[in-house]
Order: structure tokens, then C-alpha cells, then sequence
């Protein structure tokens, strides 16, 4: 077993490196800066707990999604929130990113909040690159079910998006 000093340093550094995902899950399951904050700290929270029982049987990222999200959706259930889509705020954009590109990214935003949790999990990884067989092991069911959730997401996400693009034209 590690010393506790070096476990904090290493637990830094991995938070440190994989911040941006806990970002990504805190814009799609919380309402208000504040409530990204506070679920950020959350997560942060419950990682540090569950570390030491960390067995690296799987990758770091697989693993720390799965608290992560785990945390998010326990986060929903005891505040019983309702979801509405926020503007993203400057610090959440990419940097070269186009205006046409931000339109976009807020769409698919809007959209994903709408979605529930479960799918709003699946669709994140997802967008994260995650293969199937990743984002099955983090969500606890199989290849095939991914596969099949993922296609009826994306025609979710597809009919909202051009739901809200009529009416805004």
C-alpha cells in the first residue's frame, strides 16, 4: 500500500489531467455555475473516497467515470432536480471554436440536458471518444445495449436539434 502523502499527490495529479471530463458532466447535470461547482466538488469528493479502493483492474478514466457519473445521477436523485439548458458561459467553449461551431455545441447542449440520465451518460462518454466496450463496462451493461441506446439517442438528439432549429427560424 502507498503512504497516504504519496496518494494525495498522484490523486492530484490524475484530477488534474482528467478535470475536463468532470466538467463535461457537471455543464450536463447541473442547472447554475453554482450547482456545477458544488457537484464538481462532489465528485471530487467521492473519487478521493473511493480511491484507495481504486485496483487499477481497469484504466484510471473508465473508472473515475464511473464515480463521476455514479455521483451525478445520486446528485439528481436527492435534490429531485429539474434540468433546463443554460448558455454556455465563455470558459466553457473552445478556444478557436466559430460562431457557427458555438450554435452548434449549445444545440447539442440544449438537446443532451433534455435527455435522461442514463442517456445523458452514455451520449457523454460518447462524445469523449469512448468506445462501446468503455462505455458499457462504465455503465454496467453490455457492447450490444450501448450500440442500441447510442442509435436512438442520436435520432433523439437529431429530432430535438431540428425541432428547435425550425423554431428559431
Amino acid at each position: 500500500m502507498k503512504p497516504q502523502k504519496q496518494n494525495k499527490k498522484e490523486f492530484s495529479e490524475l484530477i488534474q489531467k482528467n478535470q475536463a471530463m468532470i466538467h463535461k458532466i457537471t455543464l450536463v447535470y447541473s442547472n447554475s455555475p453554482v450547482d456545477r461547482e458544488d457537484l464538481f466538488q462532489e465528485i471530487c469528493l467521492q473519487l478521493w473516497k473511493s480511491y484507495i479502493n481504486f485496483r487499477e483492474e481497469a484504466q484510471f478514466s473508465t473508472w473515475m467515470y464511473r464515480v463521476a457519473l455514479n455521483t451525478a445521477i445520486s446528485n439528481i436523485r436527492k435534490r429531485k432536480n429539474s434540468f433546463s439548458f443554460e448558455p454556455l458561459r465563455d470558459s466553457d467553449r473552445i478556444p478557436d471554436e466559430t460562431n457557427d461551431e458555438r450554435e452548434n455545441v449549445k444545440l447539442l447542449y440544449r438537446g443532451v440536458s433534455k435527455l435522461n440520465r442514463i442517456d445523458k451518460a452514455i451520449i457523454l462518454l460518447w462524445l469523449e471518444e469512448k468506445n462501446y466496450e468503455e462505455i458499457a463496462s462504465i455503465m454496467g451493461t453490455s457492447k450490444t445495449n450501448v450500440s442500441v441506446k447510442l442509435v436512438r439517442i442520436k435520432r433523439k438528439l437529431e429530432e430535438m436539434i431540428n425541432q428547435t432549429a425550425k423554431q428559431e427560424s
